[in-house]
């Protein structure tokens, strides 16, 4: 019998691994009402090839040898150990639930939010309020490159009426359709040779309907590097985007767009009850971007799961080959197991290993004998 806490992609191919190689019983269990994890909360609405990949992983959930508890939380609802009690083993696939922080002035202000919160907003994830976003600012500074940067900018300015079709939630959708924003500025520390998206995130911005793009040429460092750029390369797909120095001083031109800056971090939210501008660095001085709404797109860390060790450092669980150092029997897997790096389908070899090393402890007989029968488990 094998736990495996966490419904997102990590767990159920954990599962999947369990159910289609082994003859064991696994007990789902996520502290959420819904299954399905990043899939379900974490992928935007206009992906819904990679959404798809939860249907997958739901057909287990039926399976004969499956019992699944939701609203459980393992520290909260339920020890560690009495989880592990009633099964031989424990494989925790909690992901990486909290965001990475700027460490700037101001970063509490009402209006300067996490990106995954604003993620979290418009795929009802049920422990973010309705209300929580306010889209009532011409500007919104995004601070960040990657996917869930380019995620967040792509369903600020896209057209409402576009996302009316997918499975996005009726109050963003409605939030969206009243929305005032007219640009957002993607703000990277580094170079555009160095984004963290992936060509594929960034070649969608250039087809989205209606919404113009725009590099800030406030550096020439980024010139340079689009221009050097070899042919495939990030930097390139940028090499017929408008450049020009953005003047902050004014308000956002008409339409929709999407600003690239690079090479300038954020030092300071400005405002005294909500955002009002970002300072950034510009050059060797800073400069003001008036905005409304600040959002961090910065990464992911992990959480500690009470009763199982956890690395500050890393935001992890330390682990050898996904089993938990000085726990028999408790596994990880994931990104609370390699911190948050790869995609989706980054976690089916992770789990191969978990699963893998699980499989040699019960066949060495390292695995502890559980200490209640199943149908002891209840909530």
């Amino acid at each position: 019998r094998v736990a495996v806490v966490g419904t997102g992609p990590a767990g159920m191919y954990a599962a999947e691994d369990l159910l289609l190689h082994t003859d064991a019983e696994v007990t789902l269990v996520d502290r959420l009402p819904v299954a399905g994890g990043l899939i379900r909360y974490g992928v935007a609405p206009d992906h819904p090839a990679t959404k798809k990949v939860g249907e997958t992983f739901a057909r287990f959930h039926s399976h004969p040898r499956v019992r699944m508890h939701l609203g459980v939380e393992v520290g909260k609802d339920i020890t560690a150990q009495e989880l592990a009690a009633h099964h031989d083993a424990v494989i925790y696939a909690v992901g990486a639930s909290t965001d990475r922080r700027l460490g700037i002035p101001g970063e509490d202000l009402p209006g300067s939010a996490s990106a995954t919160s604003f993620v979290s907003w418009y795929n009802a994830h049920p422990e973010v309020a309705p209300e929580s976003v306010r889209l009532n600012a011409e500007r919104v500074v995004v601070v960040g490159n990657g996917n869930v940067a380019l995620d967040v900018a792509r369903i600020l300015v896209a057209d409402p009426e576009a996302l009316a079709g997918t499975d996005i939630a009726d109050h963003a959708l409605a939030a969206l359709r009243g929305s005032k924003v007219r640009e957002v500025v993607l703000l990277g520390r580094r170079g555009p040779e160095d984004a963290a998206c992936t060509a594929s995130e960034l070649l969608a911005l250039k087809h989205l309907p209606g919404v113009g793009l725009v590099v800030d040429d406030h550096d020439p460092r980024t010139g340079a590097a689009i221009d050097a750029a070899a042919p495939g390369g990030k930097a390139a797909l940028l090499r017929d985007v408008e450049r020009r120095e953005v003047d902050w001083s004014r308000p956002p031109e008409p339409g929709r767009r999407i600003v690239f800056r690079f090479h300038s971090a954020p030092m300071e939210a400005l405002g005294e009850d909500h955002v009002t501008a970002v300072r950034v660095t510009s050059g060797p001085g800073e400069r003001d971007i008036p905005a409304g709404l600040l959002l961090r797109a910065v990464g992911y860390r992990g959480v500690a799961v009470p009763g199982l060790p956890f690395d500050e450092a890393s935001g992890t669980v330390p682990h050898e080959g996904g089993r938990v150092s000085g726990m028999a029997g408790t596994y990880v897997v994931g990104w609370i197991k390699r911190g948050p790096s790869g995609g989706i389908g980054a976690n089916r070899t992770c789990a191969a290993e978990t699963v893998g090393t699980l499989l040699a402890d019960a066949v060495a007989g390292a695995l502890p004998a559980p200490a209640r029968p199943s149908t002891a488990f209840r909530r």
